[in-house]
């Protein structure tokens, strides 16, 4: 039991998102500390601005302002807010209460959204910068495993059922492209954030032009000053109390895309684990279940696709919300928004991690591989053996039947009596096949099959994944070992 006037931390629910899964720059990325920090950046950008274009404020209350960024007294604010059931003016009493010669210039001319929607777009952008290197080192790390294995024959599968050969490498680019695509995607939302800025109560700037008395050009200016101190290269020239929350659609609309695409790529390996080609890493005392002690379930992968699902649904949370935006606002968007783009970041961050920690130790089966291919191939040589038997004189006709009759034959000794595929040795045995009997062994050269696949791999890694990259060369390091 805790002690008295101690919190046990663990009668309280928490989220798994934080607590058990999410990095600590990303969870810091959505904490209290930032947020409120950066509200206070953002008063101090505003009464620098404000001074340059001369309103009468102090060198004294700026320095005053700067030496308290930091300096928060969390249960002040939390006094405050059960008291005036406003977070933002909570937090104006609590800063002023550090900075008593400020306190008269502290947010001056400006609404709660000043602060809260600009510090959400630096959260967001900041959310998109963390995010951005992790998924090009997934891509770097798969794309080196595409380059290992991209002459490795395998079994293609369409449908689940088996199919013409593809390589290891070139399925694993199958995934890199959807990837990039991620990539690509994250940074245009990225990008093409703006920054709310100066923009007063109902977006037309009538606190700031009162303020400047009526000198349009310096409250423009204003929000110009602002907006640069931000980090930001635009604001959004219109805005209503809030910024537009499509806004927040189209920022989890690229995070729920990503889900989909590690869903998928996790899902394939799920499978190729069950057909024992390939595996994630599996450490040496992990126990893959607590009654079977023989297995290894590819449990980082599940969870992979258990957050994405996750992920993917959130995206309805901000399509609603911005459906239902009365006018200039409305205040049911903000409880609705504290839990979903929190949680689709993070959900993004801790499936990216994982992908990163299972790409790095993705075991191939090579024998397994061969193996299935031996047992498929036969029948997919079909038409190679009728083209060789014609160059040797042989009728079309005639050769297809033959094989029609044998691959039956070779199929009901696998489907029905669980056997090998024996259509090769059905083939050596009728002297009718005599004439190619020799080539028999090229004909089947499981190479012969993958078409341009390793070809592809090359060229699309050269041209495509590499340059990609290049703005994250410098972050690419780096192993992950998962503690959980």
């Amino acid at each position: 039991m805790a002690a008295p006037g101690e919190e046990d931390v663990m009668a309280r629910y928490r989220s798994p998102l934080v607590s058990r899964y999410a990095s600590a720059e990303m969870g810091y990325n959505f904490s209290e500390r930032k947020k409120f920090g950066t509200w206070r950046r953002l008063w101090l950008y505003l009464a620098q601005a404000e001074k340059s274009l001369g309103l009468p404020i102090t060198d004294e209350q700026i320095q005053e302002m700067e030496a308290n960024l930091d300096n928060i007294d969390f249960k002040m604010a939390a006094e405050e807010e059960k008291k005036l059931r406003h977070d933002v003016m909570a937090h104006v009493h609590t800063f002023a209460h550090c900075c008593p010669k400020a306190a008269a210039i502290i947010h001056l001319g400006a609404t709660s959204c000043y602060v809260g929607d600009n510090t959400d777009l630096i959260v967001l952008r900041d959310g998109f910068n963390l995010l951005l290197p992790k998924l090009a080192r997934v891509i770097s790390r798969l794309a080196d495993f595409a380059e290992k294995y991209a002459d490795m024959p395998a079994l293609g599968f369409t449908h689940y059922q088996p199919a013409q050969l593809t390589t290891v490498g070139k399925r694993c680019c199958l995934w890199i492209q959807d990837l990039c695509m991620d990539l690509q995607s994250l940074e245009r939302a990225r990008d093409d954030l703006r920054f709310r800025g100066v923009k007063g109560t109902t977006g037309t700037q009538a606190s700031f032009l009162q303020l400047f008395e009526g000198d349009h050009s310096k409250v423009e200016e204003l929000d110009r000053l602002v907006t640069a101190k931000a980090g930001f290269k635009r604001a959004y020239m219109v805005t209503g109390q809030t910024y537009s929350r499509k806004v927040d659609i189209g920022v989890l609309s690229v995070l729920a895309s990503l889900g989909a695409s590690i869903h998928k790529i996790c899902t394939d390996i799920r499978l190729l684990a069950n057909l024992k080609e390939i595996e994630e890493p599996f450490e040496k005392d992990q126990i893959g279940s607590s009654a079977m002690p023989y297995k290894r379930n590819p449990m980082r992968s599940e969870r992979c696709c258990s957050l994405a699902r996750h992920l993917m649904t959130l995206v309805m949370d901000p399509l609603q919300t911005a459906s239902v935006q009365w006018f200039e606002r409305t205040l049911d968007d903000s409880a609705n928004r504290r839990v979903c783009l929190a949680e689709a970041f993070l959900t993004a961050d801790i499936i990216l991690s994982t992908l990163q920690n299972i790409s790095e130790g993705l075991v191939v089966y090579p024998k397994v591989i061969e193996r299935r291919i031996r047992q498929e191939l036969p029948f997919m040589a079909t038409e190679n053996i009728i083209m060789a038997m014609v160059k040797a004189g042989g009728n079309r006709q005639d050769c297809h039947e033959k094989i029609r009759v044998l691959s039956q034959q070779a199929a009901a000794v696998v489907k029905q009596e669980g056997g090998d595929n024996d259509f090769i040795a059905r083939v050596r045995a009728d002297s009718y096949f005599s004439p190619i009997h020799k080539q028999l062994e090229s004909l089947l050269d499981p190479s012969s099959f993958t078409g341009r696949a390793p070809q592809q791999v090359a060229k699309f890694l050269k041209e495509e994944v590499r340059p990609a990259l290049i703005p994250y060369q410098s972050k690419m390091g780096g192993k992950i070992d998962l503690e959980l």
